[in-house]
């Protein structure tokens, strides 16, 4: 009976069950998938837009923008190049400065205006010309600033 005994507790002791999991497998197959990701990266390029050409085409000219200055006194010039390529600079008030954007928005409807200000003007004097300006019907608005 003795032997017996022994046998039984001999059988227990082999079946009992595997708690850790064996991970190499797992390590494997992520080093695979990382090599084919690694070989087709490359492959997939960015999509390239060719675009057609087109014989009578001619490059799109882009127009200088209008520079409105205002001084730290509140008084406005205006510089722009004419038709002929040359820079104009005029001293004007708010009023001629209506009518100036008025005559230049007919010769010139997609050209931007860009406003350049003293920084110690007055916010609401910066405003009150950009104001004038949207309404001539500028489409094209800036604030010309110094880069730090």
């Amino acid at each position: 009976m003795g032997g017996s005994v022994r046998s039984s507790m001999r059988g227990n002791r082999s079946r009992r069950a595997m708690a850790d999991i064996n991970v190499v497998p797992y390590i494997d197959v992520m080093l695979v998938l990382l090599v084919i990701f690694m070989v087709t990266a490359p492959l997939i390029a960015p999509s390239i837009v060719n675009l057609p050409t087109v014989g009578g085409a001619a490059p799109q000219q882009q127009t200088p923008p209008v520079v409105v200055n205002i001084r730290a006194d509140g008084n406005l010039s205006v510089r722009y190049k004419d038709d002929s390529g040359a820079s104009q600079q005029e001293d004007m008030t708010r009023a001629d400065l209506v009518g100036f954007v008025a005559q230049r928005e007919q010769s010139h409807p997609d050209q931007p205006v860009v406003i350049a200000a003293d920084k110690s003007v007055k916010y609401e004097t910066v405003m009150n010309v950009m104001s004038d300006l949207k309404a001539q019907g500028v489409k094209r608005v800036g604030l010309l600033v110094k880069p730090q």
